[in-house]
């Protein structure tokens, strides 16, 4: 096949055929197979290559889990792209999302007017009702995610549903579930994946199909946080009151006993205690809304009673039978999360981690498993499929392959073959330079405003030095907030955008390249984002992306490990910074400054994990100097008042 892509307008490259063959014989000897595959060598066409030939082969599907939905709909293109050129003119496909990314028929014609006459609320239910909008991708402009929550696919009817005929949501659920031999490829979420693999796990049907030939996991530096999130229980007091009244009207149309009233008064009772004393730990602990807090011992609950009640209810969901089935199995699933929520927090159960958040304007209360690699290792690595683990970014340092992926093999739990490194074929040494601040201070919570000033003043600077055509990125939104209110009083010779809850990205991101400007971000733009080419010249990394030592998962890491700073702490940090650092070349002829505004990695800091960061980027021309910077910005002429230079986006 690689031999025909001269033939077929397609560019060799040396460590994409490698990948290639290292997923072919992983897949022929049944192994698992972990690959990093750096910026450039084309890693879809890599693992889409064996792909078709292993469904050919086989014919059973392949399984491809992402972890952004940009990515997914990238990968589905590019099938179609090699499949036709490479003579698969027949490959059946499909995209599956997250039931949130959905609209709702059911939902939106079952909403009452807002009192708000400014609210966008009546236009979206008309679209939807109208068949105008079938998926959040669908609004122009975006939307934010409070109103589209009011509308997307949230707890779905499906077969009892009288718009499953027209329902987008329905139609990929029926594919991705389709028999062997009905799809060759299910490209989803890795969200979707993991919940798959819990409810085959449990016994019940699967969401995707069974018997997959192969399943490549691509951003796999994620897989981690997905699975925590998809086996996270999240709890508010509306959310468990509303489990309650779901269960007592379906119990009490059975059996129509009153005292199922005064037990649901009991719990919802208990409810509002529990979440009274959330609401006090968050108000005295939460520095910003996605904090993670620890949840104080919860005094004057009679959990054993609330335990037995809740038990009682779940044995009586348990052995009914009805034609709303779906209702029923909900119903129950639900009532057993309260009940290991009680127990969770009376400390009848300590193989959870709990902790508090206010990320929806209401106080939520999460528990998840302690041990994910347990949980992957059982259900994913057990030798039944191969699984091609990759990403750009999985490797630390270390002298052989087994040291550099450990973290994540630690994390993982994952058992199977390290494939070499595909290197990035780009060329670093000549075409960037990373500069590191050294005059900013150290960053502390009792120094913020501090450091936030003195980083300010360096970050201005240095978009003055590109001309804009920078983008920053920020740990923590309340830093991002602070420097646009900063920005915004200032003069600037650039535009200022900044990333706005339930905007699109790609809208932002045309609006970023149309204004050549400075696009302050935060969170998805770390990773998946593709400029190529002069609009982006300079990537600011605002503050190394430790991640919080008190966060209660984070916390639990440390514990167990011997020295947490080099074990967990750094690792994770290195992960996150070199997706970001990632953004800035993004093709053979790009040119650009990498900039990091974090002391603690400057040579006076004396700080033992500089080196290893130094060793993990590819930036190898690093200096501390602004005016080594700024003639390296001249000399390259990445001044748009010096010669523009070409690249594919121009």
């Amino acid at each position: 096949m690689y031999d025909r892509f001269p033939r077929i307008g397609l560019r060799e490259r040396t460590g994409q055929q490698d990948m290639s063959l290292d997923i072919a014989e992983a897949y022929m000897s049944g192994r698992n197979a972990m690959i990093e595959a750096g910026v450039g060598i084309g890693k879809s066409f890599a693992y889409l290559i064996p792909g078709l030939l292993i469904n050919h082969i086989s014919q059973q599907p392949v399984i491809i889990a992402t972890s952004s939905i940009q990515l997914s709909e990238q990968i589905h293109k590019d099938l179609r792209v090699i499949g036709s050129r490479l003579g698969f003119t027949t490959v059946r496909s499909v995209v599956g999302k997250g039931m949130g990314q959905y609209a709702c028929r059911y939902r939106a014609g079952g909403l009452s007017k807002p009192d708000d006459a400014d609210s966008p609320l009546p236009k979206l239910v008309e679209q939807i009702l109208n068949y105008e909008i079938d998926e959040r991708a669908d609004i122009q402009g975006g939307i934010s995610d409070a109103v589209w929550s009011e509308v997307c696919v949230n707890d779905c009817k499906f077969e009892q549903c009288r718009y499953k005929s027209t329902c987008t949501f329905y139609e990929m659920r029926a594919k991705i579930n389709a028999r062997v031999g009905d799809m060759d490829f299910i490209i989803v979420n890795q969200d979707l994946l993991i919940r798959d693999l819990i409810k085959k796990k449990e016994g019940t049907k699967g969401l995707i199909t069974e018997r997959p030939a192969l399943i490549i996991i691509d951003e796999a530096h994620n897989l981690e946080a997905k699975v925590r999130d998809a086996r996270t229980l999240e709890f508010t007091f509306r959310g468990a009151c509303r489990v309650l009244d779901d269960a007592l009207q379906i119990l009490f149309k059975q059996c129509g006993d009153k005292s199922l009233l005064t037990q649901v008064k009991f719990i919802k009772g208990c409810l509002s205690s529990i979440f009274k004393q959330v609401e006090t730990d968050l108000l005295h602990t939460a520095k910003q809304d996605t904090d993670r807090v620890k949840v104080s011992q919860i005094q004057g609950v009679p959990f054993s009673r609330a335990v037995q009640v809740l038990k009682e209810f779940s044995l009586s969901l348990s052995v009914l039978t009805s034609r709303h089935e779906r209702e029923i199995d909900n119903a129950f699933e639900a009532v057993n999360g309260l009940i290991a929520l009680m127990n969770v927090l009376s400390g009848a159960e300590d193989n959870y981690l709990i902790w508090a958040s206010k990320n929806k304007r209401e106080a939520t209360v999460s528990i998840c498993p302690k041990n994910i690699s347990q949980f992957l290792k059982h259900t994913l690595f057990n030798g039944k499929t191969s699984v091609i683990l990759t990403s750009a970014t999985m490797c630390q340092g270390g002298d052989t392959l087994e040291e550099q992926y450990a973290y994540l093999t630690q994390s993982l739990g994952y058992r199977g073959d390290y494939m070499e490194r595909q290197p990035s074929p780009f060329d670093y040494d000549s075409h960037s330079m990373m500069y590191i601040s050294g005059s900013v201070p150290y960053y502390n919570h009792e120094n913020r405003k501090e450091y936030l000033e003195a980083a300010y003043k360096e970050m201005l600077r240095l978009c003055n030095v590109t001309e804009g055509r920078t983008l920053v990125l920020f740990s923590a939104k309340e830093d991002m907030k602070y420097v646009h209110e900063k920005l915004r009083s200032e003069k600037l010779n650039w535009a200022l955008h900044m990333q706005k809850e339930g905007s699109s990205q790609d809208e932002t991101i045309a609006n970023f390249r149309a204004s050549k400007g400075v696009l302050l971000s935060t969170g998805v733009f770390w990773e998946g984002i593709n400029i190529e080419g002069s609009d982006l010249s300079q990537v600011i990394v605002f503050r190394l992306p430790f991640p919080v030592p008190a966060d209660p998962v984070y916390e639990y890491k440390a514990s167990k490990a011997h020295n947490p700073l080099k074990e967990v702490f750094v690792p994770d940090m290195l992960l996150r910074l070199r997706q970001g650092t990632g953004r800035l070349i993004r093709s053979e002829t790009d040119l650009g400054v990498l900039s990091i505004l974090d002391s603690r990695l400057s040579a006076a800091a004396r700080k033992d994990y500089r080196s290893k960061v130094l060793d993990a980027l590819p930036f190898k021309t690093v200096t501390e100097d602004f005016q080594v910077l700024e003639r390296f910005v001249r000399a390259k002429g990445i001044k748009r008042s010096m010669q523009k230079r070409t690249s594919p986006a121009d």
